[in-house]
């Protein structure tokens, strides 16, 4: 009789998540078309975060300035009176306390949004994650009409709002959509499509905000970002299916799961993991944590780039708003083109080379198998066994961990190593048409997020999908808020003795710290079954 309560909680728990895919029978089909508005989704949310990005870095320049003068008294021989390097390091140091604020916030968002989605669905929260930021908007507009030492005040404390709704926690409410509606062979270049239409939609917004706010006024962009987030809400509530919340009872949930440790649980995935090996002996595998370790010490070390390209431009090469509206979109454009069409076509073939020969039959014939489970299964799927007093027990892995793909952990890697290598080249930069050149070919290392993000899913068991996307998110977003701290403080720094093309040295330091930590990373040996509490 208990087995059989055992076996209709797990009918219940793997209930699909779409309801268009209930009465779809062949499942496989249903998945392009809600993956093609995801990406779409992905494209428009971007745009929008993007477009006062270039506005309010030369907003914060100009307020900068304005209360640098309300102390001082301007040169009437100036022929830009904000050129200066005290106002330039002010503006990047506000600049970075305004980027730090953001990475903070956001990263008590990051556990709320996961939270939301398993409460109240993957489309709510999406909805949620959307809305909040047009209020953030809402706020900025009135900081850049105040100006001044108020105007940057505002605009500061307007980042609160991010705790609510922000960009990190539409990302992995995106990523946990795409995760669930895509098989397991194709999840990695899934994301990278994803990651793809988020930078080619964000390089839309930079051109479109840095055109705007030259040829208008700079308010318009900010006016255009408000109506936008608007009608992104409009846009996910109708054209994307209905989700049902993930959480699970109260009931049937472990005590474990509750209070603090539910929001920072999805740490847990980079712990040590036991693993029987095929000979019987057990061993512990440290893949996630320095897989974790190496996507910290990459995106800490070219998660500031964007920004810095357009102060180094500013700084050495009096870039204004139009140009480095250009040059981001540029880079951005060329790294989300690359991720959308190049990518997922690398990783396809790079598993085909690497994939040892007596594995490729199995693969292909796996490849033919209907796909249906694991396009529909929620990503809260729980596993139920039956108690066995305190003992341990090894399970035998679930499907989606049968195969793994080597080529993913090989991609990241060297992608890091790639980006160490041509972040490195900027100090060589001495001309400002120079610059597009280094935005020109910087895209062609992207990738190490969305094979990091495709390497973790197939390290941890499919009912630990979202809290894995959460905490590589998670890791991804303290990277960035470091990054934005050291690299900004130190541009700063470097701007103040002449010396800020120093920084694309520290940079590429980091990044081979980043590709040395990846080195360790391995998957677990074949024939290896992990070990279950």
């Amino acid at each position: 009789m208990a087995r059989e309560d055992t076996s209709n909680i797990a009918a219940a728990e793997r209930t699909p998540l779409l309801a268009c895919e209930e009465s779809d029978p062949k499942g496989a089909k249903t998945g392009r078309p809600i993956l093609f508005l995801l990406l779409l989704s992905a494209f428009l949310i971007s745009l929008t975060f993007g477009i006062t990005q270039v506005p309010i870095l030369y907003v914060f320049r100009v307020m900068t300035c304005d209360a640098y003068y309300e102390t001082h008294t301007l040169d009437p021989d100036a022929i830009d009176r904000c050129a200066k390097r005290e106002i330039e390091a002010g503006a990047a140091r506000a600049f970075a306390l305004l980027a730090a604020s953001t990475t903070i916030f956001g990263l008590v968002n990051l556990p709320i949004a996961g939270w939301t989605i398993k409460c109240l669905g993957v489309k709510r929260a999406l909805i949620i994650q959307v809305f909040w930021p047009a209020v953030r908007v809402f706020c900025q507009t009135i900081g850049v009409m105040k100006g001044s030492r108020i105007g940057i005040a505002i605009i500061q404390s307007s980042q609160i709002i991010t705790i609510i709704g922000g960009p990190m926690g539409y990302v992995l409410c995106l990523n946990s959509f795409v995760a669930d509606v895509v098989g397991h062979e194709a999840r990695t270049g899934a994301l990278g499509r994803l990651q793809g239409c988020m930078y080619i939609g964000g390089a839309t917004g930079f051109l479109i905000g840095g055109v705007v706010g030259e040829a208008l006024d700079i308010l318009a962009p900010f006016h255009i970002a408000l109506v936008m987030f608007l009608s992104c809400c409009i846009f996910v509530a109708v054209t994307l299916p209905a989700t049902a919340p993930l959480e699970v009872k109260d009931e049937a949930r472990p005590k474990s799961a509750l209070g603090i440790t539910r929001f920072f649980g999805p740490l847990r995935i980079f712990t040590p993991q036991q693993w029987v090996l095929a000979d019987g002996r057990t061993a512990t595998q440290y893949g996630a944590l320095t897989l974790g370790v190496g996507v910290f010490l990459g995106i800490l070390a070219t998660g500031y780039i964007a920004v810095l390209l357009q102060q180094y431009a500013t700084l050495e090469f009096n870039f204004g708003t139009r140009a480095n509206g250009y040059l981001i979109f540029l880079y951005s454009s060329l790294r989300g083109t690359f991720l959308s069409l190049v990518f997922p076509r690398i990783i396809a073939r790079g598993r085909r080379w690497l994939q040892p020969r007596d594995e490729k039959a199995q693969a292909i014939s796996q490849e033919e198998e209907p796909l249906i489970q694991n396009e529909t299964i929620s990503p809260s799927v729980i596993e139920t066994t039956e108690p066995m007093e305190s003992e341990e027990s090894v399970n035998p892995p679930p499907s989606d961990e049968q195969e793994t793909f080597a080529f993913d952990l090989f991609y990241a890697r060297f992608s890091v190593l790639l980006d160490a290598i041509l972040t490195g080249a900027a100090i060589f930069v001495t001309r400002g048409w120079q610059m597009y050149v280094v935005a020109l070919v910087l895209p062609f290392a992207a990738g190490t997020g969305a094979a990091s993000k495709g390497t973790i899913l197939q390290m941890l068991p499919s009912s630990d999908r979202v809290d894995a996307l959460s905490g590589i998110t998670l890791v991804e977003n303290i990277a960035r808020l470091l990054t934005t701290a050291i690299f900004g403080l130190t541009f700063s720094a470097l701007a103040e003795i002449g010396k800020s093309h120093l920084v694309f040295i520290c940079n590429a330091a980091v990044a081979l710290l980043g590709f040395v930590a990846l080195c360790f990373s391995r998957f677990p040996p074949d024939g290896s079954r992990r070990v279950q509490h």
